[in-house]
């Protein structure tokens, strides 16, 4: 069993910055692939980032490339997305997500309940 607990989020001017942060009880979290995902309003849920479970692979959805970083440190059982140069069109709810098993996107095994990010023009 896992519990996710996603913070970080809040209101932000386009072109600032943010990290959110996802913290993971349980003695398992080295094991499970982490990713963050975002639900715009009006929109269906999107992938965003993924990290491998050892932290070496990682992939992004293409618009947010060289913007946001995904990261996760083991020992802390936190994962963390590093905003950068943020836009109108990254305002969503964000939730960070766990699977068993390197995937992109999909269901996943666990579920953070979100962290709202707004990015004002």
């Amino acid at each position: 069993q896992l519990q996710l607990v996603d913070s970080g989020g809040g209101l932000v001017q386009a072109g600032g910055s943010l990290r959110l942060s996802c913290a993971a009880s349980g003695r398992t979290f080295s094991t499970y692939t982490m990713t963050w995902f975002r639900r715009a309003p009006g929109k269906e849920r999107e992938f965003v980032a993924v990290i491998d479970n050892s932290g070496t692979i990682s992939r992004y959805k293409d618009s947010v490339k060289g913007r946001f970083t995904i990261s996760r440190d083991n020992a802390k059982n936190t994962v963390y997305l590093q905003m950068n140069s943020l836009k109108p069109d990254d305002t969503a709810v964000y939730y960070c997500a766990a699977n068993s098993y390197y995937k992109l996107g999909g269901p996943h095994d666990y579920w953070g309940l979100g962290t709202q990010v707004t990015v004002s023009s």
